[in-house]
């Protein structure tokens, strides 16, 4: 693997970018405040702008690592979410995929579009080599993006928050691997 960190990518319709400071309101307002967009994800809605000022200056400090895989997503000149991978695993060759987007953004193929431009970079210049994702049970648009971008369902399984540990739910989770490599198995 070759860790390049968050670079700006560029699909038909998006930019995905780095964060800074400078997103805090609009980040704030379009999502990270509504409690339907974190409904089933792993954080709670911020509860005021402080929290995702705070949090954005955390992100701007993360980039100067080369494993931070962080995303702004902009369609039609405005924010209206995010996209990551997370936890990158070196020993494994693989990350998790991780997104979320504005409410008045839904239906619109934007995280799918999103996903498939982050896995194209994975996987061509990053060289990971198995992209994981998974998704609350109750939320099965998101399994929806996951599967328009080719990634796999391989179970169901109970899965502690990261954020809320003391929280399990459960999780549809899905894989894809790169398919530039080729995977041997080796007898025992």
């Amino acid at each position: 693997m070759i860790h390049k960190g968050t670079k700006e990518l560029h699909t038909e319709r998006l930019v995905l970018r780095r964060f800074v400071i400078e997103d805090a309101q609009d980040m704030f307002n379009n999502w990270a405040n509504d409690p339907e967009v974190t409904k089933y994800l792993s954080w709670e809605p911020h509860g005021s702008i402080e929290v995702t000022e705070n949090l954005l200056r955390i992100w701007e400090k993360d980039y100067e690592n080369p494993k931070c895989y962080n995303w702004a997503i902009v369609f039609d000149g405005h924010l209206n979410g995010s996209i990551g991978l997370l936890n990158p695993r070196d020993d494994m060759g693989e990350a998790e995929a991780g997104y979320c987007i504005s409410k008045a953004y839904w239906g619109r193929g934007i995280a799918a579009e999103a996903l498939a431009a982050v896995l194209k970079y994975a996987f061509e210049e990053a060289g990971f080599r198995r992209i994981i994702a998974k998704h609350d049970v109750r939320n099965p648009n998101s399994g929806k993006v996951m599967r328009k971008c080719g990634m796999k369902y391989v179970e169901t399984a109970r899965t502690p928050l990261a954020l809320k540990p003391e929280k399990i739910v459960l999780c549809h989770c899905y894989e894809i691997l790169n398919p530039n490599i080729t995977l041997e198995s080796k007898p025992y």
